[in-house]
């Protein structure tokens, strides 16, 4: 049984400094737990972490996933989010070497 497509949403972050990281995380357990839409938390999904030490991973230090039910979820986190504008603000000081990159995509599990 398949279930209902949703929209993933990976970002990356190259910001060199441990410390730093660690305060982009504590970043993303605030937006975990104030994001709202209408009163209601509307992200399914949210998880963030160090990267592994890999060369594969090009220089990119903590990843972030997240996971809407519809693009719509997706453009209000972009553009209306309080959670989300407050976890922008606190990145941007964290010494990133480069913007984040996020790449997303429309899609359904391959294995539950």
């Amino acid at each position: 049984m398949a279930s209902e497509p949703r929209i993933h949403r990976t970002t990356m972050f190259k910001i060199p400094n441990p410390e730093d990281q660690k305060r982009l995380l504590d970043a993303y357990q605030e937006l975990a737990r104030d994001q709202r839409k209408g009163g209601k938390p509307y992200i399914l999904y949210m998880c963030a972490g160090p990267a592994l030490e890999d060369v594969r991973s090009k220089g990119y230090t903590v990843v972030a996933k997240t996971e809407f039910a519809t693009l719509d979820d997706m453009k209000y986190y972009d553009t209306e989010c309080a959670a989300h504008a407050e976890l922008k603000k606190k990145a941007a000081r964290l010494g990133a070497t480069e913007p984040p990159l996020a790449v997303c995509f429309e899609g359904r599990p391959c294995l539950m």
